[in-house]
C-alpha cells in the first residue's frame, strides 16, 4: 500500500466507529464531471449525499487560457446536463457548438456526418472539462443535502455489519480524521478506482501501445463548426474546434514518438504538425499549449457489489477515437439516477443489489458495444497493408451515402438511438 492509496481492507467496523461517523444516504468518491453529475442527480431526489475530492475546480475567468482537456458533449449528454440544471450556465461560458463530423484516410474517400441528416440543429458541443465540473459544483452548492468534503481523500474503507434493522453500511475514513457512513458508496474515482479495488471488482483490458497528444493552437481561421479526423497507420490526426480562432489538435502515435514531440518547443512542434497533419489544417497557426496521455482499455467485470456501485472511468475506459468517454459516463449517471428514482417511487430499498443490477443491465452491454466499435475502428486503420487500405477506404466512401443505416449510426453515437 502506498501513501496515496486508502486502506483497502474489508474490515467489519465496531459500533464505536459507527457512532463517531456522520451518516449520509450516499457517499461519492470523486467529484469530477461524472461524480458531480451523480451528486446533483441524487441530491435532487432528496437523498443526503457526500462528495469526496482532493481539490476543487479552478474558478473561471474569461482571460484564462483554454485548457487542453476538452470533451465533445453529445446531444444526449447536453440533455442530461439540462435536466441537472447546469446547461444554461455552461452555455454562458466558453464553448463551441459543432454541426459536422468528417473522417477519411485517402483523399476522395471521406465520410461526412452532419446534423441536418438527422434533423437536429447540431451534433453537440465542445467544452473544457473543468468548466463542466465547475458548473456542476456550483449547482451542488445550491443543494443543502449535498456536502462537499474537499480538499481531502479517503484513508480507509470498511463495511459495517447489518444492524438490528438488517441494514448494512459502508464506513469511509478521511485523511483529515472525519468518518462518514452511507447505504451506498459510489466509485467515480477514475480508471484506477480505489472503490473498485476495495470492492474486489476485477477488470479486463489492455494498453493500446499508443499515446495521444493534445495541442491547443491559435489559427487565422474563424471559429469552426466541423470536427475532423484523418486516419494514418501511426494513428489518427484530429481537429476539435475551440472558441474563436482556436482549435485542439489530437495526435495519436507511439509512446516514444509522443514523448519526443512533448520535448519540442512551440516552434519546433508547429513545424512537425505542418509536416504530418493533413493539408486541410490552416498552416498559419501558433502552438499555445500541449499535454499527453497513454491509451488504455479497461472494463470492470461488473458494476456493483453490496452497497457499492461504480460509474464512468471507474467502470470503463475507452479508446478516445470518437470522444465517447465522458458521454458513456453521463449515460451511466442517467441510468443510475433513474433506477434509484424508480425504486424510491415504488417504495423499494433503493440501495439494494436488485436496483444496482438493473443499472448494470441497462449499461454494461451498451458500453461494451461502444468499446468494441471503437476498437474495431482502431485496429482496422492501424496498418498499411494495401488490400486492407483499399477495402476500408471503399467502406468509408460507401458509408458517406445518405441512408437509414447512416442515420441510425449517427443517432447512436449521439446517444439518441
Amino acid at each position: 500500500m502506498t501513501q496515496n492509496q486508502p486502506n483497502l481492507q474489508n474490515v467489519a467496523s465496531t459500533s464505536d466507529a459507527q457512532h463517531q461517523a456522520k451518516h449520509f444516504d450516499v457517499i461519492i468518491n470523486g467529484g469530477g464531471m461524472v461524480g458531480a453529475a451523480v451528486a446533483v442527480g441524487l441530491g435532487e431526489l432528496g437523498l443526503s449525499v457526500a462528495v469526496i475530492d482532493t481539490r476543487p475546480p479552478q474558478q473561471f475567468e474569461p482571460s484564462q487560457p483554454l485548457d487542453v482537456r476538452v470533451s465533445a458533449i453529445s446531444v444526449a449528454s447536453a440533455q442530461l446536463l439540462a435536466r441537472l440544471g447546469v446547461m444554461d450556465k455552461l452555455l454562458e461560458l466558453r464553448h463551441v457548438p459543432y454541426t459536422g463530423l468528417e473522417t477519411w484516410e485517402l483523399e476522395g474517400c471521406i465520410t461526412q456526418f452532419h446534423a441536418e441528416q438527422i434533423n437536429e440543429p447540431l451534433l453537440g458541443y465542445f467544452f473544457e472539462n473543468r468548466l463542466i465540473q465547475l458548473c456542476l459544483w456550483d449547482k451542488i452548492a445550491t443543494l443543502d443535502n449535498v456536502t462537499l468534503f474537499c480538499p481531502t481523500k479517503v484513508s480507509e474503507f470498511q463495511r459495517i455489519a447489518a444492524d438490528s434493522q438488517n441494514t448494512a453500511r459502508v464506513l469511509v475514513k478521511l485523511d483529515n480524521g472525519q468518518q462518514l457512513t452511507a447505504h451506498l458508496l459510489v466509485g467515480a474515482d477514475g480508471a484506477n478506482s480505489h472503490v473498485r479495488q476495495w470492492a474486489g471488482i476485477g477488470v479486463t483490458g489492455w494498453d493500446y501501445a499508443q499515446s495521444a497528444m493534445l495541442i491547443n493552437i491559435e489559427t487565422q481561421t474563424p471559429q469552426q463548426t466541423v470536427t475532423w479526423q484523418q486516419f494514418t497507420p501511426q494513428g489518427p490526426r484530429s481537429l476539435l474546434p475551440l472558441p474563436g480562432n482556436h482549435a485542439s489538435l489530437v495526435w495519436y502515435d507511439s509512446p516514444s514518438r509522443i514523448k519526443q514531440l512533448m520535448q519540442l518547443n512551440s516552434l519546433q512542434l508547429a513545424e512537425q504538425i505542418r509536416q504530418h497533419f493533413p493539408a486541410r489544417l490552416d498552416s498559419n497557426f501558433t502552438v499555445l499549449a500541449k499535454g499527453s496521455f497513454g491509451l488504455t482499455r479497461r472494463h470492470a467485470q461488473q458494476y456493483y457489489q453490496d452497497n457499492v456501485v461504480i460509474v464512468g472511468d471507474a467502470a470503463h475506459t475507452i479508446n478516445p477515437l470518437a470522444g465517447q468517454g465522458v458521454n458513456i459516463g453521463f449515460k451511466d449517471v442517467d441510468q443510475l439516477v433513474s433506477q434509484i428514482a424508480k425504486a424510491m417511487g415504488s417504495g423499494e430499498v433503493w440501495w439494494d443489489t436488485t436496483v444496482l443490477k438493473k443499472y448494470q443491465q441497462a449499461r454494461y452491454g451498451d458500453n461494451l458495444l461502444m468499446m468494441t466499435a471503437m476498437d474495431a475502428f482502431y485496429s482496422g486503420f492501424s496498418n498499411n497493408l494495401l488490400p486492407l487500405k483499399l477495402l476500408r477506404n471503399g467502406a468509408l466512401k460507401l458509408a458517406n451515402i445518405d441512408s437509414p443505416i447512416k442515420q441510425k449510426v449517427l443517432k447512436y453515437a449521439l446517444g439518441l438511438g
